[in-house]
């Protein structure tokens, strides 16, 4: 518990207690389960590889493939080619992937492994067959986080895998960022309603919430091709939902293959949906079709239905950097004032656009990248909040102040939901109302007094 959290304030430079993050390689391997026939490798000790796994599989409630170079003490002195060689052609002789993406641990990283030199040689050595890929990815946990490593990776994907053959084609390329196969299969569903043709990459729909049928898929059906990763050098525009985990990608493939990008938020909430589908109907070259203005009207009922309940209530908010900021926008939007707002990922841009999101609505709010949830508990100690919303690791400060709680973000491991039901897109928008609509009422039943515990609040 974190009951033991203090109120007094003491600066803190190198220690976070709590720390609202994890480490690259978890993104890294979720990236990663985004491209067909895939398997993740993680290069490095065999705990990294089950520890990854067990949170990736916890959060998704579904088993999560990966293999390990498997160092030991030799590997880390002497280096882990011969580990990386051996690693390739066991998983290439038993099973059988389309392609290999290798992360590195803090071990490999620390050592100093060259892997795209390894990779060449077992090339070169008949150790990786013909027409089968690896790519790879550089992911060391002692700096950035999850979303450092979902971003390298799916970086590494543009890198290895997309060309430019010269002939630009009707489609666009979609990075949807790190989220969940539900959001990703409801953003997929926005484009197919706006006629629009787009690659989706990574694509975890499919992967990690599959259907029970009674059979086990080693590799599922979903994911994005390799084909349609190569296709997306010759796209005509890139669509990047989320600063940290996807801008760098279109970056990169603007770069390497002349790909113009447009750089978004994610689009959770009013404001940011609407700028995707504006995105979708510039770039796409399409009209709005009438079945999306109605979700939108929905949305817009219900915001001004409930806007009661949601109006000057002070909310904290903590999780992934890209989905705290659109949230942050959000919930400006409902009327709310975001009190603290913090990430446990590094990078300036999060402290500068929810500053800029809440500048007249929330002047005094605090606002932290690289911060942990022994600070937010140490902040609500003493101005407490209407509402906490977060991972499942703010549970223990929603249970010690007694305040309402929403899950929100990864991981997600003590409830369902997440898997099946998207958060982004206007009806994700008014799934995360119903959420917070609830967590407040359900608080009111519960604590007010006799005389004010009404049948309709």
């Amino acid at each position: 518990m974190l009951n033991g959290t203090t109120a007094e304030i003491k600066p803190r430079e190198a220690l976070r207690i709590n720390p609202a993050k994890t480490c690259q390689p978890i993104g890294a391997m979720y990236a990663a389960l985004g491209i067909h026939g895939c398997m993740p490798h993680s290069h490095g000790s065999q705990g990294c590889c089950a520890y990854h796994r067990s949170h990736l599989t916890r959060h998704f409630k579904e088993p999560v493939i990966a293999t390990t170079s498997s160092f030991t003490e030799g590997a880390s002195v002497f280096g882990g080619l011969a580990n990386l060689n051996q690693a390739l052609s066991n998983i290439f002789t038993i099973y059988n992937p389309e392609i290999v993406a290798v992360h590195t641990t803090c071990l490999s990283e620390v050592i100093g492994d060259d892997i795209p030199m390894m990779i060449k040689k077992s090339i070169e050595d008949g150790t990786i067959p013909k027409g089968k890929v690896v790519i790879h990815a550089n992911t060391p946990s002692f700096v950035g986080s999850h979303v450092t490593g979902f971003a390298n990776m799916t970086t590494a994907m543009v890198r290895y895998l997309a060309e430019k053959n010269g002939h630009r084609l009707f489609q666009l390329n979609l990075i949807p960022g790190f989220v969940d196969p539900a959001d990703i299969r409801e953003l997929k569903r926005i484009v197919a309603e706006m006629g629009v043709k787009a690659v989706v990459f990574p694509d975890t729909s499919g992967v990690l919430d599959l259907p029970q049928d009674g059979r086990y898929r080693m590799f599922p059906h979903g994911g994005t091709t390799i084909e349609e990763l190569k296709s997306t050098g010759d796209s005509s525009c890139t669509i990047a939902l989320g600063h940290f985990t996807s801008h760098p990608a279109a970056t990169e493939l603007d770069e390497k293959c002349g790909v113009g990008c447009a750089f978004l938020e994610l689009p959770i909430g009013l404001t940011e949906t609407d700028r995707f589908i504006h995105a979708l109907r510039n770039y796409g070259g399409v009209d709005v079709p009438a079945t999306i203005g109605d979700e939108r009207g929905r949305l817009l009922d219900a915001m001004s239905d409930m806007h009661q309940y949601f109006h000057k209530k002070r909310v904290a908010i903590a999780g992934d950097p890209d989905h705290v900021i659109a949230l942050t926008q959000f919930l400006s939007d409902l009327d709310m004032k975001p009190a603290y707002v913090i990430t446990g990922s590094p990078g300036k841009h999060f402290e500068q656009r929810v500053t800029e999101i809440l500048k007249d609505q929330v002047p005094d709010a605090v606002v932290k990248q690289n911060s942990d949830l022994f600070a937010l508990h140490q902040w609500i100690k003493n101005a407490p909040v209407d509402l906490i919303i977060g991972n499942t690791y703010c549970k223990y400060i929603a249970r010690e102040e007694k305040i309402p709680f929403v899950r929100f973000g990864f991981p997600v491991l003590d409830r369902m939901g997440h898997r099946y039901f998207p958060c982004v897109g206007y009806m994700g928008a008014l799934r995360l109302m119903e959420k917070m609509n609830d967590a407040l009422l359900d608080h009111k039943d519960r604590e007010c007094a006799d005389e004010y515990f009404e049948l309709i609040q």
